[in-house]
């Protein structure tokens, strides 16, 4: 996606607000105006792991804070810029680049997470965006399962402007996949993007599905899809992590799509994430707009974590 828009940083603060809210009042509370002792760099770490940054990086992030820091009195400001320094390093080497318009043509994108996870409203973001920049877009609708994610997919691909395809509830997701490959390479689109089902109640049933939508696509081009990105709702903390697991051991992602970090008070949910996944973070969400779908950069999201605006 395109470099990040004048005071797409002041919204990224703003959506993690809540999270950084929790943050930094428990550590006004017990850090500022007093020497930092062992029992203080406890309290951090513990303070850390609640706010769902997961025991190993709290525990490096208070190791290299404490070492600095150890013995004499710091203010806020010091705090939350030592922190977001240390979450900073914690993520760089997980940032990815999504780039949809930088490689072959057309270029299949398949969208796979649970339901409710905002997959279908991403990929509607990612095509606005796209056709934005002036590309020729198809959007098929691979959860045949589920008629209102079919509807809320055609509403999104008439306000991107981008085409769409869909078949009956109940078809073979697979086939429609594969058609719309065919079509989008007869056309001459620049991106495909495919959204599929999301019941994990019925888990080997939907990754049989998804392993057979892939092979179909690997007929047509043996690269298909060049992009798997795994959607994830931070509102659901660390059964976050679960879903990556499931995912990225039997379908294999190549990138991680975080949203809804405005809807909670945990968005350091990320930094576990992050760390237990082969594949990096490529996007995060943190609203409704289509702006507030943005790639992900691993300085500014430590700082607007700690509640530092400028990035």
């Amino acid at each position: 996606m395109t470099e990040p828009k004048k005071g797409w940083f002041q919204r990224l603060t703003q959506g993690l607000s809540r999270s950084s809210k929790a943050m930094t009042e428990q550590l006004t509370g017990a850090f500022v105006k007093a020497p930092l002792d062992q029992a203080r760099l406890d309290a951090l770490e513990e303070m850390l792991i609640e706010a769902d940054l997961g025991p190993q990086s709290a525990a490096r992030i208070v190791e290299r804070f404490g070492a600095e820091r150890f013995g004499r009195s710091v203010d806020e400001r010091e705090i939350q810029e030592a922190l977001a320094e240390a979450i900073g390093d914690e993520l760089t080497a997980r940032q990815g680049d999504f780039d949809p318009l930088g490689g072959p043509k057309p270029f299949v994108v398949l969208f796979i997470g649970v339901n409710g996870s905002g997959k279908t409203t991403t990929l509607g973001k990612i095509a606005a965006e796209l056709k934005g920049r002036g590309a020729k877009v198809l959007i098929a609708a691979g959860d045949t399962f589920r008629a209102a994610a079919v509807e809320q997919l055609q509403v999104w691909a008439d306000r991107a402007g981008a085409d769409f395809m869909s078949r009956p509830t109940g078809s073979d997701a697979a086939g429609l996949a594969y058609d719309a490959l065919e079509k989008a390479r007869a056309e001459d689109y620049d991106v495909l993007l495919i959204d599929t089902a999301g019941r994990l109640q019925n888990k080997q049933g939907l990754m049989d599905e998804l392993h057979k939508i892939i092979r179909v696509l690997k007929k047509v081009d043996a690269d298909a899809p060049h992009e798997t990105l795994l959607v994830l709702d931070a509102t659901v903390g660390r059964n976050a992590l679960a879903q990556e697991n499931i995912f990225g051991n039997q379908i294999g992602v190549s990138g991680i799509v975080m949203t809804k970090l405005d809807g909670t008070a945990r968005g350091g949910v990320l930094v576990p994430v992050a760390q237990a996944s082969d594949s990096p973070i490529k996007l995060i969400g943190v609203g409704e707009q289509i702006e507030d779908l943005q790639p992900f950069n691993a300085r500014a999201f430590a700082r607007s974590l700690v509640g530092l605006e400028d990035a």
